[in-house]
């Protein structure tokens, strides 16, 4: 029978112990989340693994031999109770792989704000202001109400640049 296990990869080498594994007929799964990052001046959305270091791998115990998964580029060593793999429980892979299709894990995503809601400013030229949420501009933007000068403002600001106050 197929279960999942996890493999253990060297700093950084997540996507190469992936390649590597498919390349040898393995079943790999490496669950990843979007950001976005600043590189050169200027925003970029990138890629990354949701457990740094760990990935999955499916394979029939009694029927597919494990040890050459040792000896893989990329891969440190394979989670194991004494001798034997260590299955991960039934469900777990399969969850996580609905939530990434969702985007849930992704960091590009607004937080859970409603309506009125406060909200600190993290970044920018209103760092540290508290205002409340007011709606989402698009996907990437909120509108925030300040206080000022007696009134409500109401400003357009990167989702990143709040967070709950």
């Amino acid at each position: 029978m197929t279960a999942w296990y996890v493999v253990y990869t060297r700093a950084q080498a997540e996507a190469q112990a992936l390649d590597h594994l498919r390349r040898q007929g393995y079943t790999a799964y490496l669950p990843r989340y979007q950001k976005r990052r600043r590189h050169a001046r200027r925003w970029e959305l990138v890629r990354r693994p949701l457990f740094p270091r760990y990935l999955f791998v499916a394979l029939d115990l009694l029927a597919t031999r494990w040890r050459p998964i040792l000896s893989t580029i990329g891969v440190s060593d394979l989670v194991r109770h004494a001798d034997a793999p260590a299955p991960v429980p039934d469900g777990i892979v399969e969850e996580i792989r609905k939530r990434e299709g969702t985007g849930m894990f992704d960091t590009t995503r607004p937080g859970n704000y409603k309506s009125g809601d406060l909200v600190r400013v993290i970044e920018g030229p209103f760092a540290e202001l508290i205002g409340r949420f007011h709606s989402m501009a698009d996907a990437e933007r909120v509108f925030v109400l300040f206080d000022l000068l007696d009134r409500q403002v109401k400003t357009r600001l990167s989702s990143e640049a709040i967070a709950p106050a």
